[in-house]
């Protein structure tokens, strides 16, 4: 298993030299958003998309 700061390190390293404060935030966020992503699927988090349709739905009440 990768540590979070090698996790880290490598997404840092395949951005561009002028990239931005903001930007590199983005990218780590977004990695982070995906790990957990796949993290919930292989835990059986998931929802179907019926029931995934009704819960934003219910967000429009």
């Amino acid at each position: 298993m990768t540590s979070a700061k090698e996790t880290m390190s490598e997404i840092i390293a395949r951005q561009p030299d002028d990239t931005s404060y903001d930007e590199l935030l983005r990218e780590l966020a977004y990695a982070r958003m995906i790990q957990r992503g796949l993290d919930d699927s292989t835990a059986g988090r998931t929802l179907t998309a019926e029931n995934a349709r009704k819960e934003i739905d219910s967000w429009r009440r």
